[in-house]
């Protein structure tokens, strides 16, 4: 194995940016600062960004994950709305209830649900281009009256609608979609309704944007790309799409519950690496670290961007 380590040469091609975005950080950030102001245990309502080891973290320092607030068994604890957003009935909900509720919710997926509301009191016909049953598509269809919103999920989707005259037609987006895909599907709704009326800055947001890029620029050169990032987070799965789409056909989604795959490492030349913006830079770091024992490794960063990007945790947390 030692003698085949040396030589066989790898050459690691890692994304930047990678990993964890403003909104996942400022999530995560908004938990801890919860656990140290209320002490355990705290709610969360769903997964607060879609990542197991997050996830995991959080359970061990305190924090309760429930799917609905009914599921919160001591009411007089604080809950927290994951990064992803939630419909207004969930806000009404936990006033209801008299809960004390702390909103993580992404203020980019916040953009998007004002030009919902937006757009809805100026008497548009909403299209939201975005995947079924994603939290964060429902948080957003759930802004406003069900009826004056309606989901597009793909070209296919825009061909079966009929319009209607005398109706003014808007759409916004999902804001972790393919950058490519969603210019696809915006072009044949322009097509079908010339006047539509889009986001004036648009949804798909910059680290969305910035990691698409950054994987475009390595999957050409690569024989295996590696997205590390879970089943259910929408920017992950995207990346291997894009990685696929952009030279790249052997590309993987590394999740929590697949094996390391050892024997298409040992087997390819050049390694694409990257990892959703919910994704710990701590998992890069250990892959590198794993791939290292098998391999002599040369590493090359590629950079489509820098990122700056910061937002305020709530003032009630500082």
């Amino acid at each position: 194995m030692e003698e085949q380590k040396k030589d066989n040469q790898l050459k690691i091609y890692l994304a930047s940016p990678r990993g964890f975005c403003a909104g996942v950080d400022r999530a995560v950030e908004i938990v801890k600062k919860s656990l140290q102001k209320f002490g355990a245990p705290i709610y969360v309502r769903h997964e607060i960004v879609h990542n197991k080891h997050v996830v995991q973290e959080l359970k061990e320092m305190g924090t309760i994950f429930v799917d609905e607030l009914d599921d919160i068994e001591d009411t007089s604890r604080p809950v927290i709305f994951s990064a992803h957003g939630v419909a207004k009935k969930v806000v009404d909900d936990a006033k209801f209830k008299n809960l004390l509720y702390i909103d993580a919710t992404c203020p980019l997926v916040s953009k998007v649900h004002r030009e919902a509301e937006q757009l809805n009191k100026q008497g548009y016909h909403i299209f939201l281009i975005g995947h079924e049953n994603h939290p964060e598509v429902i948080g957003t269809m759930g802004q406003i009256d069900n009826n004056n919103i309606e989901l597009i999920q793909n070209k296919e989707d825009v061909e079966t609608i009929l319009p209607i005259k005398e109706k003014k037609y808007a759409y916004i987006t999902q804001t972790t979609l393919s950058i490519d895909d969603t210019k696809e599907i915006i072009q044949s709704l322009q097509n079908k309704f010339p006047t539509i009326k889009g986001p004036i800055k648009e949804d798909i947001c910059y680290a969305t944007t910035n990691r698409q890029a950054a994987v475009k620029l390595i999957a050409p050169k690569c024989d295996l790309f590696l997205i590390i990032g879970s089943r259910n987070s929408s920017n992950s799965q995207r990346l291997v799409e894009v990685a696929k789409k952009n030279g790249c056909e052997n590309s993987l989604l590394l999740h929590t519950d697949l094996e390391f795959p050892e024997e298409q490492i040992l087997n390819c030349k050049n390694l694409g690496l990257s990892s959703g913006a919910s994704a710990p830079e701590i998992l890069i770091q250990n892959l590198i670290k794993k791939i290292k024992k098998i391999r002599n490794v040369q590493i090359e960063e590629v950079t489509s961007a820098t990122e700056n990007v910061t937002f305020k945790i709530p003032s009630t947390l500082q």
